[in-house]
């Protein structure tokens, strides 16, 4: 059993830059993939960013390719995704999750987290 807990949303201008954060407890984080989705109202929850075990590897949503960087930190069972260059359409609640299978789809995520807000302005 994993819990995740999200951090760091807020509000902000576009153009500007958050940090999130998941706290990973339970099992180690090491052993899972980790993933960012995000869902914007009255919208599906779409993928961002993905990261392997090792942190080695990582995948990224077309849309947010070169302004989010996903990293981990295993010692601390950190999962962070530095978002930068924000537009108001990155507005949205933004999951942390997790996956035995790095790269697979969203169903393959087996624990997720409750979500932080993001609201970029215009």
């Amino acid at each position: 059993q994993v819990q995740l807990v999200e951090s760091g949303g807020g509000l902000v201008q576009a153009g500007g830059s958050l940090r999130l954060s998941c706290a990973t407890s339970g099992r180690t984080s090491s052993t899972y993939a980790m993933g960012w989705f995000r869902q914007a109202p009255g919208k599906e929850r779409d993928f961002v960013a993905a990261i392997n075990r090792s942190g080695g590897s990582t995948l990224y949503a077309d849309s947010v390719k070169g302004r989010f960087t996903i990293s981990r930190d295993n010692a601390k069972n950190m999962v962070y995704l530095q978002m930068n260059s924000l537009k108001p359409e990155d507005t949205a609640l933004y999951y942390c999750a997790a996956s035995s299978y790095y790269g697979g789809p969203q169903y393959k995520y087996n624990y997720w987290g409750q979500g932080t807000q993001v609201t970029v302005s215009s």
